[in-house]
């Protein structure tokens, strides 16, 4: 069993999916620029997805699948509902996380927590477009084209580096369909977004 704060931190890296649920089309430009991403994530002031992740950790013969469904609310609001193996929460509302399991609720100040509030200092530059905000917590590249295109975010602060090496983004257009978590001790989690339908 992971300690709770490490638990905390990956589960925090998770909700980084729901930043990018959906977006608008991008027009086929002859260079696809991270400027344009970062306009289309701005527009997205909700959105409602499902998830399925695997977690592949080295101690164990085969990945450790979950699902459930993802929801995002501008500006700071996320939830991650799992529903499968077992059902828990994370919600995530400016800086107090609430995580419950098992009939149990905790809540935390993200200020107590340096590392995971720097994660989500990189998911709010993400939702508001702010590539500013964002290359303060990540080195940021973003490779390919608009048909098929990957943001890679490695973390800038050592200690964010300890848990997790790098963080892979793919989407086609405007929208996500991957994200993935190296982590710094070889494991990796790889979670498929299905964007819900907007009424």
């Amino acid at each position: 069993m992971l300690p709770a704060d490490i638990r905390l931190r990956r589960g925090l890296l998770v909700l980084l999916g729901t930043v990018l649920l959906a977006g608008t089309p991008v027009s086929q430009a002859a260079e696809w620029q991270l400027g344009e991403l970062m306009q289309l994530l701005a527009q997205t002031q909700n959105g409602q997805a499902r998830f399925v992740e695997r977690k592949y950790i080295s101690m164990l013969d085969k990945p450790v699948e979950s699902s459930g469904e993802l929801s995002f609310t501008a500006p700071d609001r996320m939830e991650m509902r799992t529903l499968r193996p077992r059902k828990q929460s994370m919600l995530l509302e400016g800086n107090r996380l609430t995580l419950e399991q098992d009939g149990r609720q905790k809540t935390v100040n993200l200020p107590s927590y340096p590392e995971v509030a720097a994660f989500v200092e990189g998911i709010r530059g993400t939702l508001a477009g702010d590539r500013q905000a964002l290359e303060k917590v990540y080195r940021v590249h973003l490779l390919g084209t608009p048909a098929r295109w990957q943001l890679m975010l490695e973390p800038r602060e050592p200690t964010m580096s300890r848990i997790i090496s790098r963080i892979r983004i793919g989407g086609s257009q405007g929208e996500v369909s991957s994200v993935a978590y190296d982590h710094a001790d070889g494991d990796r989690s790889e979670m498929q977004i299905t964007p819900l339908a907007r009424p």
